[in-house]
């Protein structure tokens, strides 16, 4: 009877104890608490790396664009002086002979751009008060294994540069130091990258109007065309041709453009009146073979 009593004098004062000081619901509300805490701050960091990010998208500098073209371009195209973002910004453009090369020519004034989202791809808006036509507009619509490039010219032509530009290239343009005018001209372009394939879809022309050249005497050469256009025949195929228009110097050739590169065979002449006056020109654009000049790349 005694040990009953005093088991029943136990319960009656231990549970008064637990009851005044509620350790179990206080212990069970600090667990809630740090739950909910560990959460929040989870998400706040969660919100301050999705923040970084985007701000990074935003802002990000004129400067990473500049070094994505001079990559992609193996630093043939430079975009110095960058300012701005990658949306909204402008650059001196300068051609050079690749890296380590010490030629270099660069345009007058500074090329602005616009880029936006469009859809599921990206719309660029490029503007040069010197040597484009307005605004030419450019799509970049990406794909599965495959990036799809539209060109949205404006009416006329597209853009026009001094054939001196291209001496920045390097061998043999530094050699032979053309003057003249370079004109794109195009109704619509679109160029598909597949699988490191390039499919052409549509027409343009590089015209070089009244060119010349130190190596010559001659005050104007001639002026001359290229073309480049898809193969409806063979879709991987480009066609490129080169025609003259007029002038002392006949070019003409015919290549391609597909998966093994360009590929392209023409020759360069000279009138029996002229030829001395193109001799030392005919030696550099290729290889001599008495009054011709074989060309030949790829």
């Amino acid at each position: 009877m005694i040990r009953l009593r005093a088991k029943k004098r136990t319960r009656g004062l231990f549970a008064p104890t637990v009851a005044a000081t509620g350790w179990g619901e206080s212990t069970f509300a600090e667990l809630s608490w740090d739950k909910s805490r560990n959460a929040g701050l989870r998400w706040g960091i969660a919100g301050a790396v999705l923040g970084l990010l985007a701000a990074l998208i935003v802002f990000a500098p004129a400067a990473w664009l500049a070094g994505a073209v001079a990559s992609a371009s193996q630093q043939r195209l430079i975009l110095a002086d960058a300012r701005g973002t990658i949306w909204t910004g402008s650059a001196v453009v300068v051609l050079t002979g690749g890296e380590g090369s010490r030629d270099a020519s660069s345009l007058p004034g500074r090329l602005a751009w616009t880029l936006r989202p469009a859809g599921l791809g990206l719309a660029l808006r490029l503007e040069q008060a010197c040597c484009l036509n307005g605004t030419v507009g450019l799509r970049v619509q990406p794909g599965f294994g495959r990036t799809t490039y539209t060109l949205v010219p404006p009416s006329g032509w597209v853009g026009q540069w001094p054939t001196a530009f291209l001496g920045g290239l390097g061998t043999p343009f530094n050699t032979m130091q053309l003057g003249g005018t370079a004109r794109l001209v195009s109704p619509g372009l679109k160029l598909e990258s597949v699988q490191g394939r390039w499919l052409v879809d549509g027409r343009a022309e590089l015209e070089l109007v009244d060119v010349s050249s130190r190596l010559s005497t001659l005050e104007s050469l001639g002026s001359y065309r290229m073309s480049l256009a898809g193969d409806a025949a063979n879709p991987g195929i480009s066609l490129l041709t080169l025609t003259t228009q007029d002038g002392a110097l006949k070019l003409s050739g015919t290549g391609t453009v597909g998966p093994a590169g360009v590929r392209f065979r023409g020759e360069a002449r000279a009138g029996a009146v002229e030829e001395a006056a193109l001799s030392n020109l005919l030696n550099i654009i290729g290889r001599r073979d008495g009054a011709r000049s074989v060309i030949s790349i790829g």
